[in-house]
C-alpha cells in the first residue's frame, strides 16, 4: 500500500518567531554595535541625567539653556510635567561600541527574558481568559449571539462597520491594541454565526486598531510623545491625520465587507476554508440550528451587560485614569468572580472554570513573550541605534517630496524591528525631526511619516500583536498575509499620498 505524502504546512506562530529570533541574533554579528547618548529628567533631584553609550551618567541643570546646548528642541515643561517620561536619544552623539554578539546562550535565554518583560501583558491575558471562560460556561455568549442574530438578521455588515469604527476610535485616541485581545473570543462567534469566516472577525478588530494607530490624532503613546520630542505641538498636522483616518476607515470597512459578502455567498472562497469546520467547532457554531425566539434570561442579560460594562470601564481607566495592564488585569479578575457569583456558581466551580479559561490562552501568552525576545536580542546586541544612525544618513540633502517618501519607508523598516510606538518615538524623533529643517519642511511631517510607517508595518510584523491574535483563533500567519496584502498596498498608497499632500501644503 502506497504511503500518502504528508502535506507541507505553514509553521506555527512559535516557529515563525523562532526564525525571526535567529535572524535577530545573526544581525548582531553583522551590523556594527553603536549607541546614542540619552537624556532623561530626574524629578527627585530636578536635574537632567545624560547617559553616555558606555553607561556613565552625568548631571546637568534642568533648564531650557541646557536643552538648547544639547540641541534638544523639546521644551523644559514637557520633561518636568512628565509628558516626556522615557530616555530621549541626543542627536549627534552616536558612538560605535564594542560588538555585543548574541550567542547560543543569549538566544536560549531571550524567550525567558522576553516573558519576564511582558509579564504584565501575560497576566492580563490570563485574567481575560478566565473571565471569558466563566461567561462562556454559563451559556451567556450563546444567548447573546442568538439575540444579536435576531436583531441583525439581514444587516450583518453593520456589525463589521461598527466594530471596526469603534476600535479605530480607540486606536487613534489612546493606541488601543493589546486591549483588543479580549474582544476576539467574544466577537469571532458572532461573525461565524452571521455566515462569515473567522478572518472577517480578526480583520474587523485588528485592522480597526491598525488604521486608528496609523492615523493617530491624540494618542499619547505615539503622536503626542513624538511631537513633544520634536518640539512641536501635536495639533500640528492633525487635520491631515483626521482626513487620513476617515479615508482609512472607509477603505478598511469596504475591503472587509467586500470579502465578507463573497464568503457569505460562497464559503469556499474563504482563505481559511479548510479550517471552517474546526473553527466552528472551536467556537460552538454548528450552522444547523435555527435562530431561537426564546428571550435571554434576566440573569444572562445582567451578566452580558456587566461584561460589556467591564470593557467601558477598562477604556475609561486607560484613557482618563492612567491605568495599565495591572489595573486592567485586576478589573477582569474581579469581573470574572462577580459573574460567577451572579450565575449561581459555587466557589470550587468558579476557581476551576476560571483556571481552565486562563489555560486556554497560555499559548497566546508565550507568543507575546517570544515577540518581545526579538527586541531583547537587538537591544542587547546594540544594533537598534545603528540602524537608526545609518538610515538617518539616507535622507540628507533630498528634495522635500523624495525626503518624506523615503522617511515613510525608513519608518516601515524601523517599525519592523522596534514595534513600540513610544520606544521608537524617543529613539528616532530627536534624530529624524531636525533633518526636516534642512530640507525646508516642518517637523510634523516627520511625525506623520513615523506614525504612518509604524502603523502600516504593525499590520504584519511578527514582533507585534498579530501572531498572538492568530494563535488565539488558530489561524496561520501565511493565511493572514494572503488575506491582508492588498489592503497593505492600499494603506501604503494612502499614507504616501497624505504625506505628499501635507508637504505640498507647506
Amino acid at each position: 500500500m502506497e504511503k500518502k505524502k504528508k502535506k507541507l504546512e505553514f509553521p506555527s506562530a512559535y516557529t515563525v518567531l523562532f526564525i525571526v529570533l535567529i535572524l535577530a541574533a545573526i544581525l548582531t554579528w553583522v551590523i556594527p554595535a553603536g549607541k546614542y547618548s540619552t537624556l532623561s529628567y530626574n524629578g527627585d533631584t530636578n536635574m537632567f541625567e545624560i547617559t553616555a553609550p558606555d553607561g556613565t551618567v552625568t548631571e546637568m541643570e534642568a533648564t531650557q539653556a541646557t536643552l538648547d546646548e544639547l540641541h534638544v528642541n523639546a521644551s523644559l515643561e514637557k520633561f518636568t510635567d512628565g509628558s516626556i517620561y522615557k530616555p530621549m536619544a541626543i542627536t549627534g552623539t552616536y558612538e560605535k561600541m564594542e560588538p555585543q554578539h548574541q550567542g547560543l546562550l543569549d538566544f536560549i535565554m531571550a524567550p525567558v527574558n522576553g516573558v519576564y518583560e511582558v509579564i504584565d501583558i501575560i497576566f492580563f491575558i490570563f485574567m481575560i481568559g478566565g473571565t471569558v471562560g466563566i461567561v462562556n460556561y454559563l451559556g451567556v455568549f450563546n444567548e447573546g449571539i442568538n439575540a444579536l442574530a435576531r436583531v441583525s438578521k439581514g444587516r450583518e455588515q453593520l456589525i463589521i462597520a461598527v466594530v471596526c469604527f469603534l476600535v479605530a476610535m480607540g486606536g487613534t485616541t489612546f493606541g488601543m491594541a493589546e486591549e483588543t485581545i479580549a474582544f476576539y473570543p467574544i466577537l469571532i462567534p458572532i461573525f461565524l454565526s452571521s455566515g462569515y469566516d473567522a478572518m472577517v472577525g480578526i480583520a474587523a478588530i485588528w485592522m480597526g486598531s491598525c488604521i486608528g494607530c496609523m492615523f493617530s490624532t491624540v494618542n499619547p503613546f505615539s503622536v503626542v510623545i513624538a511631537s513633544n520630542a520634536a518640539g512641536v505641538s501635536f495639533n500640528n498636522g492633525i487635520s491631515f491625520r483626521i482626513v487620513g483616518l476617515i479615508i482609512g476607515i472607509i477603505l478598511t470597512v469596504g475591503f472587509i465587507i467586500r470579502y465578507a459578502k463573497r464568503v457569505q455567498k460562497d464559503p469556499s472562497l474563504s482563505v481559511i476554508y479548510e479550517k471552517k469546520e474546526e473553527l466552528e467547532t472551536k467556537f460552538n457554531i454548528t450552522g444547523e440550528e435555527e435562530i431561537s425566539n426564546e428571550k435571554m434570561s434576566p440573569r444572562s442579560a445582567i451578566i452580558l451587560i456587566g461584561f460589556f460594562a467591564t470593557f467601558v470601564i477598562m477604556v475609561y481607566g486607560v484613557a482618563k485614569m492612567d491605568w495599565w495592564f495591572g489595573e486592567m488585569a485586576a478589573l477582569f479578575m474581579v469581573a470574572g468572580v462577580l459573574f460567577g457569583i451572579i450565575g449561581g456558581m459555587n466557589e470550587k466551580d468558579i476557581a476551576k472554570v476560571f483556571i481552565n479559561g486562563s489555560s486556554d490562552l497560555v499559548g497566546v501568552a508565550l507568543v507575546c513573550g517570544l515577540a518581545r525576545a526579538v527586541n531583547y536580542l537587538m537591544e542587547n546586541g546594540l544594533i537598534s541605534d545603528t540602524l537608526l544612525y545609518t538610515m538617518s544618513g539616507w535622507v540628507k540633502g533630498m528634495n522635500p517630496i523624495l525626503f518624506i517618501s523615503i522617511m515613510l519607508v525608513i519608518y516601515i523598516i524601523l517599525g519592523f524591528f522596534i514595534n513600540s510606538s513610544s520606544g521608537l518615538a524617543m529613539l528616532s524623533i530627536p534624530i529624524m525631526a531636525p533633518l526636516a529643517d534642512a530640507v525646508g519642511l516642518p517637523r510634523e511631517t516627520v511625525i506623520s511619516a513615523y506614525i504612518y510607517g509604524l502603523g502600516l508595518i504593525g499590520v504584519i510584523t511578527p514582533t507585534g500583536l498579530i501572531l498572538p491574535v492568530l494563535e488565539m483563533i488558530d489561524v496561520t500567519f501565511n493565511k493572514w498575509l494572503k488575506f491582508i496584502w492588498p489592503l497593505m498596498i492600499i494603506y501604503f498608497i494612502l499614507g504616501l499620498v497624505m504625506l505628499i499632500v501635507q508637504v505640498m501644503c507647506v
